[in-house]
């Protein structure tokens, strides 16, 4: 599908099984999770836009590169929490604002709790981030409210996806690409990702 990027890193691999093993304790889920962050952010952002600037080393003037857009972190709370600290390392000047989603156990539908973004945009692209693209309907109603605020460019950056998630993501919003670390078979009954690796909050916070 156009759009949807799902890692084929050795190390992306390597550490999303230790994350999806039942056995690992929630201090090391906690350190996958960021560590996964930051190696999926650093493929999701191969393509930020960068000016050229001039730089004195101490051997000469030479010519680099930076940034020239301004980065947003949207961490879907609260499994997303986890995946920010990751990303922080690789860009600490980006600004965080959350978003809280929770699912409705019945209707499996997002339901909003959470919003303090401010009246005009401050950022010019925006990272979604959350471990689990199950439904989709959490990232949906996410990239929603991030379009109505007046972001241009959006991010999805998970670490599980299943194909049904993915499909109603990508066809209600085609332009907001998707990365992932691996793309599952599908939801069960209940609305979770087989073969999945649990509850991602509950697995990083101990409840």
């Amino acid at each position: 599908m156009e759009n949807v990027f799902e890692s084929t890193h050795p190390l992306v691999r390597h550490k999303l099984t230790r994350l999806r093993d039942k056995h690992t304790e929630s201090k090391k889920f906690r350190e996958l999770v960021r560590e996964l962050g930051a190696l999926l952010t650093y493929e999701a952002t191969a393509d930020l836009a960068t000016e050229q600037v001039t730089v004195e080393t101490p051997l000469t003037t030479t010519t680099g590169e930076d940034l020239q857009e301004k980065i947003g972190l949207v961490p879907i709370l609260r499994s997303g929490l986890g995946m920010v600290e990751g990303v922080w390392e690789l860009m600490p000047s980006a600004e965080v604002w959350h978003i809280g989603l929770y699912r409705d156990e019945r209707t499996l539908k997002p339901v909003a709790y959470y919003n303090r973004l401010p009246v005009a945009p401050t950022v010019s692209v925006c990272l979604i981030l959350d471990p689990m693209l199950a439904t989709g309907g959490s990232a949906v109603a996410t990239v929603d409210i991030l379009k109505n605020w007046g972001v241009a460019k959006i991010k999805f950056v998970g670490l599980i996806a299943s194909p049904e998630g993915i499909a109603r993501l990508h066809d209600a919003h085609p332009d907001v690409a998707i990365h992932i670390a691996a793309i599952d078979d599908h939801l069960n009954e209940n609305g979770y990702i087989v073969p999945g690796l649990g509850d991602a909050g509950d697995r990083q916070f101990g409840t």
